[in-house]
């Protein structure tokens, strides 16, 4: 753990995912809050949206009304801003306030016609979730500045970190009206390098040759862009998440990030000895369950479990890739270890199966597959969905007969899905191998999470988490807790075939064998837990301040 402070007085850090789980960002803040914590006792506050109500609470918030009663009287009374405070109720639970942002809708024009006369930010051709961001971003800024102001820290050391372009705004108003505060912008990910891969153009290829400007408005990614591209010129230190990223944003943002801190992990979330023996046992009990009452086959206890997770990014995170993996597997006459593979990523869910969750609870057997035998929800649009429609156009049927099973479950699961009832980490510690075989990925907090439970992964080299392992390891078998692929622009099939490979070489380990491979996927994991990782966020503190004197 680390034991020296963060040589500033005060830290504000700011994202849409605190006390929210949207994706990979609330586990970069919420694991790096307990090293943060430590370094800085009950200094370092986080800010987020408030979107709950009392019959809806945050299920990680916990409310302490005891905490700086009179600033939320004053800041209520003299500038209508609502703020809840209390605690992150992960471990280090630091101060968070929960700011209600929707007040400050009517101040949507002003606020982008002065983004625009001051820093050139073109709202102009906004849409989607663009609105919503950026009020919240200023309702963050003002928090921030009648925080400060009544609390008279003109003379402290102050630090505000806003992460992602939703955050850009806050980071832009404060450069104006509060100069004194050093601010840090981090992008993990470009928003207009994430929309050019998501939109099957080729991204590495040509990368020098992309002018980021012109490619926002040939995708109708003006203002976003805009703001991002601005937010990262104006903050006192710009980071971003990984070397690959790095190359990203000089060439589409046209800034150089001053430093790159790479997201960490820490070991308080993952089970220890016989509490790991439980857990682990539970999920596969759990989900060899799960396969045979949607396939209505006897599924063997030592069966190969495979997964793969994260946002529904269909391309971008190589969900087409490891469904076109998994079939290879299906059809390999290699492969003499039966097999279940799930697909774990939210959709757009109409509501959980009432038909698998009776089956499922009241342990029906069945015995033959199920309507639908691939997924655990019905979706609003099931006609539509990507995964679905690609499962069923390789052939799959999930009968007795296939060696591999393939199961969608296409919910967040925080426990109280409805069928499982189990949490990621819940399930995940009884995976035999996890498959990340992303196209787009700045870092990759799902292979790091895996290797950490020691569980080995396969993902590749265009993502940030895969380039930093092959600083330790050659990446080139999973035998080593985690295979590194390959992967460019045009070999797709080739990419597919390597990950096959991989876990057909892992099935056919012995127990000892596999007992290696878990003992390396933690040594890895190790290194990159936040008490090796934080020195890089000292260092970005520290260029905002030489910057911020400098201006």
């Amino acid at each position: 753990m680390v034991n020296n402070s963060l040589n500033l007085d005060y830290l504000f850090e700011s994202s849409w995912e605190v006390c929210n789980k949207v994706g990979g960002i609330y586990t970069v803040l919420s694991t790096r809050a307990r090293t943060l914590q430590f370094a800085n006792p009950d200094k370092v506050f986080f800010l987020g949206p408030d979107l709950w109500s009392k019959g809806n609470p945050a299920i990680d918030f916990i409310e302490d009304k005891s905490l700086y009663v009179s600033w939320c009287e004053y800041a209520k009374s003299e500038d209508d801003i609502n703020v809840r405070i209390g605690r992150w109720n992960v471990p280090g639970n630091p101060i968070v306030f929960l700011i209600d942002f929707k007040p400050f809708f009517n101040q949507r024009d002003t606020l982008f016609a002065q983004m625009w006369e001051d820093f050139k930010v073109d709202s102009m051709h906004a849409y989607g979730d663009y609105d919503e961001s950026c009020i919240f971003a200023y309702a963050v800024a003002k928090t921030i500045e009648s925080f400060y102001r009544f609390n008279h820290l003109e003379s402290k050391r102050v630090v505000a970190h806003f992460n992602e372009w939703m955050l850009g705004m806050s980071s832009l108003y404060l450069h104006k009206n509060l100069p004194k505060i050093a601010t840090l912008f981090t992008t993990h990910a470009t928003s207009i390098g994430r929309s050019i891969a998501g939109n099957d153009k080729p991204l590495y290829t040509y990368m020098q040759d992309y002018n980021g400007d012109q490619m926002a408005k040939e995708l109708h990614m003006e203002a976003k862009h805009s703001l991002e591209k601005q937010a990262a010129h104006y903050a006192d230190c710009f980071t971003t998440v990984s070397d690959i990223t790095a190359v990203e944003c000089e060439q589409l943002l046209e800034k150089k990030p001053d430093v790159v801190t790479p997201n960490g992990f820490e070991p308080d979330f993952v089970p220890v000895k016989s509490e790991y023996t439980k857990k682990r046992h539970a999920a596969r009990t759990a989900l060899i369950k799960l396969a045979e009452k949607l396939t209505g086959s006897k599924i063997d206890k030592s069966a190969l479990l495979i997964s793969t997770s994260g946002r529904y990014e269909y391309r971008n995170k190589g969900l087409d890739v490891f469904i076109e993996a998994m079939n290879r597997v299906r059809l390999s006459n290699d492969m003499n270890r039966e097999a279940v593979a799930f697909i774990l990523v939210p959709s757009d869910v109409k509501e959980a199966r009432a038909d698998l969750a009776t089956i499922y609870r009241k342990d029906i057997k069945t015995d033959q597959p199920m309507q639908m035998p691939f997924a655990t929800h019905w979706l609003n649009h099931m006609e539509d969905d990507k995964i679905l429609r690609y499962i069923q156009h390789l052939g799959f049927t999930n009968s007795a007969n296939e060696k591999l099973k393939i199961i969608y479950v296409p919910t967040y699961l925080s426990g109280n899905d409805g069928i499982l009832d189990m949490t990621y980490y819940d399930l995940l510690v009884g995976m035999d191998v996890t498959v990340y075989p992303s196209y787009y990925e700045p870092w990759g907090y799902t292979p790091l999470e895996s290797v950490a439970f020691g569980i080995p992964t396969i993902t590749t080299n265009l993502a940030g988490f895969g380039l930093w392992s092959k600083k330790f390891i050659s990446g080139n078998q999973v035998k080593e807790g985690i295979s590194v692929v390959e992967r460019t622009d045009s070999n797709y099939f080739e990419v597919a075939d390597s990950v096959a490979k991989a876990i057909i070489e892992l099935s056919k380990c012995s127990g000892v064998e596999y007992a290696k491979i878990r003992r390396k996927c933690r040594a890895l994991a190790n290194k990159a837990e936040w008490k090796n990782f934080i020195s890089y966020y000292q260092q970005a503190y520290q260029i905002a301040f030489e910057n911020k004197l400098k201006k």
